[in-house]
């Protein structure tokens, strides 16, 4: 007869105690601790299996499998050149952002190519997914469509279909008759996670698993969640804006920095070709605080503009708010204008943000930032054809950045005629002819020269 034990385990970090505790020394959170039962053997007989070997790296069998294209550019691209046979993806993002719709356009693409597609939703009945697959002229006989939770049932149609390509809409809601805590709990992700994983490695399946997120815009669940799967992807985009964007925060196939950008539109969702031409599209002339850089979105780069506001501030503690940049950064950048300019910001408010919700992490673009601060701080606005790019220390010298020919390349073909460029970056390769090129060594030359003194 099976013996049931109790444990309390926290929704949100996934902790374990044998009593229920108000707050989670986990993760520090309230109220999340909540009871599940787990069943063990009568019996206590230790459970035999066959004990592995240790074999040299020299020697064991390499994977030369070839990967699957997508039929989506932008897709392939994030998951680092296709889809890899038998790899286990998670994708989340927020209610709406268009999750559901790029996984069924990409089922879609699979299947007309041949190959066997299972799209299991726990969230819409099949008639639901069919009107979806209409809107989207995604109507395909090898797309299989199951609105099914048990995963045991889930197991069969795996067994029945023996798809190429399994994609769970969402995790979430997916349950194993044999874990008694609710669908959504930790023991039940965690238990459905670890049953899809061995369908992937063992039967060579494509797994796509769909995940919800909290507020934070975390994926909801045990944080083991993403340490157990190969690739995490996060679909990020504003409800109010069409462009969407996907980016990779863990890929074992390929690099992490890569997004790929998209538009939606009534019929589902489209790439976007010159994701320069899209940020720089509703770029304003003759107007303080904008200018425009160029950042490496992986192999790609792009040009992005960052606008900025500096107004009188009516508290004692003027405001500092970034969206798309690193908080700390811009208040470090304001500083150094501040001592090594004399550009008097401490009752300034500051508002700098990146235009098109994309968001920029490298040091590259700190050159941009301080001339957007400027031009709002002194009301003079920087010409419409400049690109700034460099680094910026905190002696107020601007140091050299990676990869400038192809940022440099990119300027010259969406038509710009003068780059500010790092001087420590003068060796080594020639600049365009159609290119003017103003060498920098400190933010002061930089301001001189995109906002005449």
């Amino acid at each position: 007869m099976a013996k049931y034990k109790s444990k309390f385990a926290c929704q949100e970090c996934g902790y374990e105690s044998p009593k229920w505790l108000g707050r989670c020394p986990g993760c520090g959170h309230w109220n999340t601790l909540v009871e599940e039962r787990e069943s063990r053997s009568g019996s206590g007989r230790p459970v035999t299996r066959q004990r592995q070997s240790a074999t040299p790296i020299t020697e064991v069998r390499g994977m030369e499998e070839p990967r699957f294209d997508m039929g989506i550019r932008e897709l392939n691209r994030v998951l680092g050149g296709g889809l890899v046979p038998g790899s286990l993806i998670l994708v989340g993002g927020d209610p709406g952002i268009g999750k559901s719709t790029l996984l069924l356009q990409a089922s879609y693409r699979l299947a007309d190519l041949g190959m066997p597609i299972l799209y299991v939703s726990g969230e819409e009945s099949a008639e639901q997914t069919r009107l979806r697959a209409d809107r989207l002229n995604a109507l395909q006989s090898r797309l299989f469509v199951a609105a099914e939770t048990d995963l045991e049932a889930i197991e069969s149609l795996v067994e029945e279909v023996n798809p190429r390509l399994l994609v769970i809409d969402s995790i979430q809601t997916i349950h194993l008759a044999e874990v008694t805590s609710a669908p959504g709990s930790v023991a039940q992700v965690r238990e459905c996670t670890g049953r899809l994983m061995r369908i992937a490695k063992n039967k060579g399946v494509a797994v796509i698993i769909v995940g919800h997120v909290t507020k934070e815009g975390a994926i909801a669940g045990p944080r083991m969640l993403e340490h157990m799967v190969d690739c995490v992807l996060y679909f990020e985009g504003e409800r109010h804006h069409t462009y969407r964007v996907l980016r990779a925060v863990k890929n074992r196939f390929g690099s992490t920095n890569e997004i790929g950008l998209f538009e939606m539109k009534s019929e589902g969702l489209t790439e976007v070709d010159n994701p320069s031409e899209m940020f720089l599209s509703e770029r304003p002339t003759g107007v303080s605080g904008s200018a425009v850089t160029a950042s490496m979105e992986g192999t790609r780069p792009v040009l992005i503009e960052l606008q900025a506001l500096v107004a009188p501030s009516s508290f004692a503690t003027p405001k500092r708010m970034a969206s798309g940049l690193d908080h700390n950064r811009v208040t470090m950048i304001m500083a150094v204008l501040e001592k090594r300019l004399g550009l008097f910001m401490q009752n300034q408010d500051a508002y700098v943000n990146v235009v098109g919700g994309v968001r920029l992490d490298e040091p590259a673009v700190d050159l941009a930032v301080c001339v957007s601060l400027a031009s709002s701080f002194r009301n003079r606005p920087t010409r419409p054809k400049d690109v700034m790019i460099g680094e910026v220390g905190l002696t107020g010298e601007v140091r050299g950045v990676s990869r400038l020919e192809n940022r440099v390349v990119e300027a010259a073909n969406m038509g710009f005629e003068r780059v500010i460029l790092p001087a420590k970056n003068k060796k080594g390769w020639t600049p365009p002819k159609s290119l003017d090129i103003v060498w920098v060594e400190s933010v002061e030359e930089a301001l001189e020269a995109g906002l005449g003194g």
